[in-house]
């Protein structure tokens, strides 16, 4: 809401804006790209313009979807989710991820499931084996090693500590 009103005030008719992508009915917006870049960075946002940069948003917006969408699982692995919904090869996202970010995508996906853990533990409304569940690991046993492999601590140590140790969702 807050970049559909900055695009607004601008003068810009946004058609869509979703998590990491606005589409504009304007084709041509030069003369007002620095403005835009300004209040975004301002709002904590940026613009971006390079096609590789765009990509990893993607597969970042589109991992934090699928780890934060309660009603569905992920029904297929996650290169093959990848892959098909940007039309590109696993490998060459793969790589170019890597290259970009440091890290691999399965790291990224494994840190990123690892603090929406972190967030349910701090809610109190579901047990462990519902967190198992509900983020698609095949046991409380996977989800506690993975969770103690990443944070250093256990799940149920975690809960005791909450809010001390959680990450923002950009920072991871």
């Amino acid at each position: 809401m807050v970049v559909e009103s900055e695009l607004t005030k601008l003068g810009l008719t946004p058609l869509d804006v979703q998590l990491g992508e606005v589409k504009l009915h304007e084709e041509n917006i030069d003369d007002l790209r620095p403005i835009l870049q300004k209040k975004l960075e301002n709002l904590g946002f940026s613009l971006i313009d390079d096609e590789k940069e765009k990509i990893i948003e993607q597969i970042k917006t589109m991992i934090i979807e699928v780890i934060h969408d309660g009603d569905s699982k992920l029904q297929m692995n996650l290169s093959h989710f990848l892959s098909t919904r940007l039309k590109k090869d696993y490998h060459s996202l793969s790589s170019l991820f890597s290259d970009k970010e440091g890290t691999t995508i399965e790291k990224y996906y494994i840190k990123q499931k690892v603090e929406r853990v972190k967030e349910l533990l701090t809610y109190g409304e579901l047990n462990l084996n519902e967190i198992a569940y509900k983020l698609n690991y095949s046991s409380v046993a996977h989800l506690s090693n993975q969770f103690k492999k990443t944070t250093g601590i256990s799940p149920s140590a975690y809960k005791k500590s909450a809010d001390a140790m959680r990450i923002g969702l950009d920072k991871v």
